[in-house]
This record gives C-alpha cells, sequence and structure tokens, in this order.
C-alpha cells in the first residue's frame, strides 16, 4: 500500500503555527514511507473564502520547505461530484430527504431542551416518503446514522475510542441549494484523492465517528487516523491571540529560518529519545506516531530562538546575507543588491556576527552598520554618548592616531584605544572603545568593535569619526 496524507485547510485567514505542524507531521510520514503528500483547499464556504488566505497557505508551505505531490485540490471544484454521492446515499437507502422548514427545526429543539432531552434532530423523515414533501419546501439529505450499538475506532495517537449510536445524529450532507457540508465533501475527497492515513488536530476527533457513518454507508475503506493534541501557549491555555504570534508569517517576519521552525514544529508534540536539535534527514528517517504525545504541547520560545541560533551559527555566511536583504529595507532602509562594498563588510563580518544572533532581527540589527554611508543617524543611546564629556576629545585622538597607522587590523587598532586609554581615561578601555563604536556604528551594540573597524577599512573608519564630530 502506498502511504497518501494530505493537509486540508480552509482558506479564511493565515497559515496558523498549528496548521503547519500538522502540515510538517503528515509530509514526515508520507516521506518516511516513501508516499505522497498532497493540499487540498476546504472552501467549500464560498461566504469566507479568500484568494488571499490560499496564497498565505501555499507561501507558508514554500517558507517551511514542504513540496506536495500534483495540483492543490479545490474543494469547490469538486462539488459536483459530492452532490452526487449524496444522491447515491438517497438511492441506496443509506439517506433521505428531510423537508422541515427552519420553524419546525427551531419549534422541536426548544420542545426537545425543555423535555431535557438531546436537541439532536428527531428524524421524523427518515422513513417517510418523499411524496409527502410540501412543494415549497427545498429539501436537505441527510444521512442515516445507526440507531443501535457502538462505533469503535483505532486512533494511532488517542488508542481506541468509542462512541455510542446515541450520540450521531442524522445530520445534513446536502444542503436545500444542493452544495454539500464539510462532512460529505471531506470523506468524499479524502476517498477520491486516495488518502490512507488523515493526521489532523484531536478537535477532529468527533467528527471522525460522523465521516465513518458515511465511509460505512459507501462502503469505502476507512483511513487509519491520528489526531494529535493541539498547541496552547505557556501558561497551558488554549493558543489565542494574547500569547503572541500565531501566523507562519509571523515568524518569518520575526526572523526565524525554515529549518528551525521545521525542527521546533516536530518536537512540539513528537519526540525521538533526547534528541533535540534534528535535521530534516533525520526527521524523515524517524518519525512515526507512536510517539505523538496525547498532552497539549506548549508554546516555548526561549527553544525557538536556541535552535534558530543553531542553525543561524551552522548556516553560510553567503545565505545568512540574503536572508537579511529584506530585513535590511525594512527595518533600516538599506538596499544593498548591487552594493558590492556593502555585502563584502557584511559576508566578512558575518562570523562575529552570527554567534551572537538568536534571529535574523538581531543579526540585521546588529550588522547593519557595515552597509551605512555617511552621513547617517544614532540611536538616543548612541547620541548619549556621543554627548558625553570628553567624547569629543577621545574621537578627536582616535582620529588623529588610526591617521598615522600604517598597518590597519584589529591589534593595532586595539592598541591605539589601549594607548589612548591610558592617556585619556586611567586605562579603562571601555572609555575609548564605547565612543568609538557608537562613532561607527550609530549604536551602542555591535560586535567588538576593533575588528568591525578593521573590516570597515581605515578610510571609512576616519570618515566615520570625521562625521562623529561634526555630528
Amino acid at each position: 500500500m502506498t502511504v497518501v496524507t494530505r493537509i486540508a485547510p480552509s482558506p479564511t485567514g493565515f497559515m496558523h503555527i498549528g496548521t503547519a505542524r500538522t502540515a510538517l507531521y503528515n509530509w514526515l510520514y508520507a516521506r518516511r514511507h516513501g508516499g505522497k503528500f498532497h493540499i487540498r483547499i476546504e472552501d467549500t464556504d464560498r461566504s469566507r473564502h479568500s484568494e488571499e488566505a490560499v496564497l498565505a497557505i501555499i507561501n507558508g508551505m514554500k517558507l517551511l520547505g514542504l513540496e506536495w505531490d500534483g495540483e492543490v485540490v479545490s474543494q469547490h471544484e469538486c462539488r459536483d461530484r459530492h452532490a452526487a454521492v449524496a444522491k447515491q446515499l438517497v438511492e441506496k437507502g443509506a439517506a433521505y430527504y428531510c423537508y422541515c422548514s427552519p420553524e419546525e427545526l427551531d419549534e422541536m429543539r426548544t420542545k426537545a431542551k425543555a423535555e431535557g432531552r438531546t436537541t439532536f434532530y428527531d428524524r421524523r423523515w427518515r422513513d417517510r416518503d418523499p411524496s409527502e414533501g410540501l412543494q415549497d419546501i427545498k429539501p436537505v439529505i441527510r444521512i442515516k446514522a445507526p440507531l443501535s450499538g457502538e462505533s469503535i475506532v483505532k486512533d494511532d495517537v488517542q488508542g481506541e475510542v468509542k462512541v455510542a449510536a446515541e450520540q450521531l445524529d442524522d445530520f445534513i450532507i446536502l444542503r436545500s441549494d444542493g452544495t454539500p457540508t464539510y462532512m460529505l465533501a471531506v470523506v468524499v475527497d479524502d476517498h477520491d484523492m486516495g488518502i490512507t492515513h488523515i493526521i489532523r488536530g484531536d478537535d477532529h476527533l468527533n467528527n471522525m465517528f460522523r465521516q465513518k457513518v458515511i465511509y460505512d454507508c459507501m462502503g469505502w475503506d476507512f483511513p487509519a487516523h491520528a489526531h494529535i493534541p493541539l498547541i496552547h501557549g505557556p501558561d497551558g491555555a488554549k493558543l489565542s491571540k494574547r500569547h503572541g504570534a500565531q501566523g507562519v508569517h509571523e515568524y518569518e517576519d520575526m526572523g526565524y529560518l525554515p529549518e528551525a521552525l521545521r525542527n521546533y514544529l516536530l518536537r512540539l508534540g513528537w519526540g525521538h529519545g533526547d534528541d533535540e536539535i534534528i535535521s530534516t534527514e533525520q526527521a524523515v528517517a524517524w518519525f512515526n506516531l507512536e510517539n505523538i504525545g496525547r498532552a497539549p504541547a506548549r508554546l516555548d520560545v526561549a527553544k525557538l530562538e536556541s535552535l534558530n541560533a543553531h542553525y543561524i551559527q551552522n548556516a553560510t555566511n553567503e545565505r545568512l546575507l540574503e536572508a537579511m536583504i529584506p530585513f535590511l529595507h525594512k527595518r533600516h532602509d538599506l538596499m544593498i543588491e548591487g552594493d558590492d562594498t556593502a555585502q563584502k563588510r557584511l559576508l566578512a563580518g558575518m562570523d562575529e556576527l552570527k554567534k551572537r544572533a538568536k534571529t535574523l532581527l538581531q543579526l540585521t540589527d546588529e550588522g547593519a552598520f557595515y552597509a551605512r554611508k555617511v552621513p547617517y543617524g544614532f540611536d538616543e543611546k548612541a547620541q548619549k554618548m556621543l554627548g558625553a564629556e570628553g567624547a569629543d576629545a577621545i574621537l578627536t585622538l582616535l582620529h588623529e592616531k588610526l591617521e598615522g597607522l600604517t598597518s590597519f587590523t584589529n591589534s593595532d587598532i586595539e592598541g591605539v584605544c589601549k594607548v589612548i586609554s591610558e592617556e585619556a581615561s586611567g586605562g579603562k578601555l571601555g572609555k575609548v572603545a564605547m565612543p568609538l563604536r557608537a562613532a561607527l556604528t550609530g549604536t551602542t551594540v555591535s560586535p567588538s568593535i576593533f575588528h568591525a573597524a578593521e573590516i570597515l577599512g581605515q578610510d571609512e573608519t576616519l570618515a566615520r569619526l570625521k562625521f562623529a564630530l561634526k555630528k
């Protein structure tokens, strides 16, 4: 049997981090078993449909590096097939037309509630002849759920799960306007796509039993199911806006690398011993359903940052430079495409920059000074540093002595700063290094300023010191 999995999000907004994890698990399971992984957009609800949301889903998949097989399937485009199956079920005697008006249904539920009974539809049309229906009422089609016994499913994560027949109603599978409900559409699509394993959030666990009714009525093979616990916030509550970023695009904007996000999502509910750093190749080789936990996973941003720092440190400098380009533009209004000097400086300083960075934002913010040109701005702390008593004198000395160097290396620059510190600040190197950092970078946070000055070069360093003195 060829394993076939799918991800089936609704196009109503951004790609949620929980959807991303579900996609990852489905992708890994298919790749582990040499199978296929599909994307289906569940867009039967046209009132909530958004092409921008579809694009967000596709972009989210691309960001995570999860390639799919075949074309993206639109559930809406399969609606005629869904309707045909609904009518086939009627012909088989497994479904029926219901002519209840909205008023009748409201009255039925109100009465049941007052009597303390379940508000399920009372099946009044289950065995009636459709010819008795009113001509001005467009009927819906309802499935005939079992009236006795229980349904038992072996879930690959939740274990054996049971539901008594009393908990299943004759739910609608085709609306009066001829459009399918989610319950019908998902079953028909999964069957037609040959889905063998359905891996999804445990909020769909109850849906599984309703969907099984349709599978059984059609005589179709029931796929293996694995319902994974949802992701909760650090406080154990259901993930919400108050917990921070929820969409994949937000994590991209916060400067997380795709491989770090994949590694983090993998471990957010699944484990392989004590392994924390797991490459994509290892994940494909190791992933199974047995190691998915039953308890909700908790979001831990500190752990994600730690993983991201690891992957940043192990990324090539060229790749990091490319990843920094949009952040340099958005955050610092710097365009370095075609600027060979800026790119060479950033690459030269990258080894030191990436040792310090937890995110691409930090990498960008601490390295942006390499790409700047005179004139540039100074942040508030740098302005305070340069406006402090004695700062002008130190910058003047720095310009004078650095201008006289015939060799402009890290150690040469540090040596000059030590000499000035002995002369002007009682041997306190920081009293010289900090104004130098503020002058050259426009900030008070950067890698080693002596190494940074070497990368900038003598002419640029002198030009920046002169600009700072004038500023």
